[in-house]
């Protein structure tokens, strides 16, 4: 009985010299490690008596008859720690998954290897870990990983802040070390896209997003009073054209516009984004060394703030001797409010609040 049960069971300890009474861990299910007592009176576990911890007592309520199971036994040795498997966590689904010993020392082998230096955060559960890592241009950067209990055989889940989605190849015979390789070559693959925004944030001023994250793949630049670009950039061919959207008002857009579509042809894959933008509108960007920011920062002019949660006052009175922009929530509301104002489909005609030229703004999109 000592081996059939230590063997099921290897976190439990004989108490004394007749090995009739033990005390450690039992695996329920491989899911679950709980600390309890037991007092075995026969070679078979005929009377058995086990003195569990409380959790374990709930875990059972409603199931001892499974586990009494052993005392009727005859013939064949019962397995212990099976009768407890078959209760499973069918009442505790919500329990968590705890892993077997062997899965601490697997990632402490595989944390030797990969190199502690590299290990930013674990949780006290050591299954989220979080690992820096450096691309070719210094830029730092954070894996997080979450392994599974039954690692290294399931795949673990891994994240990062990436314009890409992170495809990792997993085997059974994977380790972190190959893993975290595996996530240098994807950050090697998107060097050129990261050198591309990092020129454009450093040589131009930056409206949208105001605080950029490295899965960003949007700014919106600063072309004037009131008139910007949104470049969207390709992560995997970011030297190439990228999408372009002019905004402002129709009279200072309007020239560039016929610019871009014009000048077009002349795009140079072998130069930077940003040089091929100057070249293809005919325009020097403002930047952060030629001009202030606070410039381009112009307050709504119905709630007189910048920002509106998330968005910036991109709707611009087409009036040159005007020009005020406005939020496009503030300026619908407004405009729907008014009288004399009107509505055809999802745009609505009214004027504009400053100096009473015509203005129109599409229906501001309702959140889910």
């Amino acid at each position: 009985m000592e081996t059939s049960l230590v063997k099921d069971n290897p976190l439990l300890l004989p108490l004394n010299k007749e090995k009739t009474i033990y005390d450690g861990f039992i695996t329920v299910q491989n899911m679950c490690f709980i600390h309890c007592f037991t007092c075995c009176n026969c070679v078979y576990l005929r009377s058995c008596r086990l003195h569990c911890c409380w959790r374990l007592k709930h875990l059972l309520r409603g199931y001892e008859h499974i586990v009494k199971q052993v005392n009727s036994a005859s013939s064949t040795k019962p397995s212990f720690s099976l009768s407890l498997q078959e209760v499973g966590l069918k009442s505790f689904p919500e329990c968590r998954s705890i892993p077997p010993p062997q899965y601490y020392s697997q990632l402490i082998s595989e944390m030797e290897t990969l190199g502690w230096a590299k290990l930013l955060f674990i949780n006290t559960e050591f299954q989220t870990l979080r690992l820096k890592a450096e691309d070719s241009s210094g830029r730092e950067h954070i894996l997080t990983i979450k392994l599974k209990s039954k690692h290294p055989a399931e795949a673990p889940e891994c994240s990062a802040d990436l314009p890409i989605p992170l495809l990792i190849t997993w085997t059974p015979q994977s380790t972190l070390d190959q893993l975290y390789n595996q996530f240098l070559l994807v950050l090697e693959s998107l060097t050129k896209f990261w050198d591309v925004l990092d020129e454009i944030d450093s040589k131009t001023w930056i409206l949208e997003p105001e605080k950029p994250s490295r899965s960003d793949t949007m700014r919106r630049i600063a072309v004037g009073n009131n008139v910007s670009i949104k470049v969207e950039v390709d992560p995997r061919h970011p030297e190439m054209l990228p999408e372009c959207c002019l905004l402002g008002a129709e009279h200072a857009v309007t020239p560039l516009r016929n610019k871009l579509n014009a000048n077009m042809h002349l795009w140079n894959p072998d130069s930077s984004v940003l040089h091929n933008l100057r070249d293809v509108l005919e325009i020097e960007f403002p930047s952060p060394a030629t001009h202030e920011k606070s410039t381009f920062s112009v307050e709504c002019g119905i709630c007189y703030s910048y920002r509106l949660e998330a968005a910036i006052p991109d709707h611009v009175c087409n009036d040159p001797r005007c020009g005020q922009p406005f939020h496009q929530a503030c300026l619908y509301e407004w405009l729907r409010a008014l009288p004399s104002s009107r509505q055809s489909f999802n745009i609505v005609f009214g004027e504009c609040p400053y100096c009473s030229k015509p203005i129109t703004v599409k229906m501001a999109a309702q959140k889910s």
